[in-house]
């Protein structure tokens, strides 16, 4: 993206006094006609806003600073058929095209006197703040935007055009701002994410609608964020990670022969490895360097101590990092230690980017399965209800785990397992030519299906689906499912299954999705009938996200990027992720004006 550059209306301190829901504009329309009509909060579709702004009323203007309004309603439709600013793309210029049209092409951000200083600010801070979460100012039309006030500013009379050049910019910005709020800045598709979760556009389009009628608009911009307490974390680690990166980062350990607790090694390795734990907080301030190894140590080599200090802090960060937690410094834990500064700056800023791509309301219940955490998790009217550990699909071609989103409409006790022909063909046909015995001892069988010969596993302790599976429909066959094979649990990295998701503790999601007991879940899943299908009360909402960047407990963890998919959109937020001198000048501007506007419209 270019750089920012910026008028001077920006740069100085003087003053300056697809369509939307036809039922949420009737009821929006009725709020603020009702003169005796007592303010309440607005809930809409996941966002509490502030009650509708009644002072608010762009269709009653009669004439801004002596121009009539009908002639800036005519300067705003003839702005509107012209191109977008740069860089807004013609989709979002369309939606500020259908927010005027609501209006009768009214100017928006204006009251009689010109600017309503009380709005325009609430959304120059808003725009000052969306570094906070790693959104780049340069995607926003922030130059035709300074242009148009400084035009504004300097005319001793406007005409019909500077007030709507300058109120279609305002609005151009608001939406550019709300829409990556809420569906991020970066298409899923350009980035190789093999994310099928919906936007829901529609919902932006309402969203704006909403929002901008509220009588308090700097608490209604701030509920566009993805609201969730983990996205609210990630961000103040971005700050974090940010003064990290200023400081200089981290230097690189060097590679070596793989140290267990006790051995020794250089004295420049060790240092180096006591340094770059340090520095992101593994180590503490009270920690000692490595320490030479006394004269009569029974080490083969000598040189400086690997102790239990260094080796606790490599313990830590490999939990933190996805790798098997041994304490030892071998080559995947390295690997990891140097990975640069910046690129863990990118992960996260990647990450809320991911957050912003989900919908802004996943239910009052729902279930989350985060595909580099091996973690499974159930919410209940925004509490964890229940979480475990999950096996995802392994990591090359045909295995991976989608990221989409689907309803949970059944649970089978006991089930058949169809092995799916590419399976078949790849892993079992062999077996079976070369082993006579093969299907008789792992329980499988020939079945008939629309005329072709298939193979199953039958029902039973050794079935690969264990006792008990759960089905969302989705385009991609991936379910839910109990496992024989427990032990996969105990390793730290778990992508072994063919994309599907195998649970730790498959009876207690039965229990919370049906509301059964727990006799009544083991019977289910001991005794006959086999391939026992449960309807669903009320269907669940399912999300399979890809997060490589998430807190738990309070803590930073870095996920295992199983797929690769990281790189492509660490790159694509580089902008946001670390603004650039230009965008921090524009974010300090954008606040000065923000306040000389709130100061004049208290006049």
């Amino acid at each position: 993206m270019p750089p920012l550059t910026w008028p001077s209306v920006l740069m100085n301190t003087r003053t300056y006094p697809r369509r939307f829901a036809t039922a949420l504009l009737l009821c929006l329309t009725a709020l603020g006609a009702c003169k005796n009509h007592k303010p309440s909060p607005v809930r809409h579709r996941g966002l509490a806003l502030p009650p509708v702004d009644k002072s608010w009323n762009p269709q009653g203007l009669t004439a801004v600073r002596g121009v009539p309004a009908d002639s800036i309603r005519l300067a705003i439709a003839a702005r509107l058929k012209k191109p977008a600013p740069q860089p807004m793309s013609a989709y979002s210029w369309k939606h500020v095209g259908e927010l005027y049209a609501l209006h009768v092409s009214s100017p928006l951000w204006m009251s009689d006197d010109g600017l309503r200083g009380d709005r325009t600010s609430a959304l120059l801070r808003a725009v000052a703040a969306a570094d906070s979460d790693a959104l780049a100012l340069s995607s926003f039309p922030l130059k035709a935007l300074g242009d148009a006030l400084d035009g504004l500013r300097q005319a001793k009379k406007p005409t019909a055009a500077q007030i709507a050049n300058a109120d279609v910019l305002l609005t151009a910005v608001y939406v550019a701002l709300g829409s990556d709020m809420l569906t991020g800045q970066v298409d899923p598709r350009s980035v190789s994410q093999d994310w099928h979760i919906n936007p829901r556009e529609e919902d932006v389009d309402s969203a704006l609608v909403a929002v901008i009628r509220t009588e308090d608009l700097d608490v209604a911009l701030g509920q566009l964020r993805p609201q969730e307490q983990d996205y609210d974390s990630l961000r103040k680690q971005l700050q974090r990670y940010r003064a990290l990166v200023a400081q200089g980062g981290w230097k690189p350990v060097p590679k070596g022969k793989a140290l267990k607790p006790g051995e020794t090694d250089t004295a420049d390795r060790l240092n180096a490895l006591y340094d770059r734990l340090r520095v992101e907080g593994y180590l503490g301030e009270s920690a000692m360097r490595p320490a030479a190894a006394p004269a009569d140590s029974t080490n083969v080599s000598p040189g400086f101590v690997y102790d239990e200090t260094l080796a606790g802090a490599v313990a830590r960060f490999q939990e933190t990092h996805s790798i098997n937690v041994d304490s030892v410094l071998g080559p995947e834990t390295v690997e990891s230690l140097n990975v640069p500064a910046e690129y863990r700056l990118g992960q996260i800023a990647a990450n809320l980017e991911r957050y912003r791509w989900l919908p802004r309301t996943l239910g009052s219940r729902y279930i989350l399965v985060n595909v580099p955490a091996f973690r499974f998790e159930a919410y209940q009217d925004d509490s964890l209800a229940l979480e475990m550990k999950v096996i995802v699909g392994a990591e090359y071609k045909d295995r991976n785990t989608p990221t989409f989103s689907d309803m949970m409409e059944t649970v089978v006790f006991r089930p058949y397992w169809n092995v799916t022909p590419d399976i078949q063909h790849k892993e079992l046909d062999a077996k079976i030519a070369a082993d006579p015995g093969f299907m008789e001892r792992n329980d499988y069988e020939y079945w008939n299906e629309n005329g072709v010969t298939r193979v199953r596993q039958k029902p039973g302790p050794k079935n690969s689906l264990g006792l008990v599976k759960f089905l969302f429909p989705n385009d991609f066959n991936i379910y839910l499912h109990d496992t024989p094979e427990r032990g996969l649990f105990e390793k730290d990295v778990r992508a072994f299954s063919h994309g599907c998701i195998r649970l730790e503790r498959p009876a207690e999601l039965a229990q919370w999705v049906l509301g059964w007991d727990a006799d009544s879940v083991q019977r289910a899943m001991e005794e006959e009938p086999n391939n026992k299908a449960v309807r669903v009360k009320e269907k669940i909402p399912v999300f399979i996200v890809y997060f490589t960047a998430f807190l738990r407990d309070g803590d930073l963890y870095f996920g295992n990027d199983l797929y690769s998919r990281d790189e492509k959109l660490v790159a694509a937020v580089s902008g946001g992720a670390s603004p650039t001198a230009d965008a921090e000048r524009a974010s300090e501007a954008l606040r000065a004006l923000a306040g000389q506007l709130r100061v004049a419209s208290t006049r």
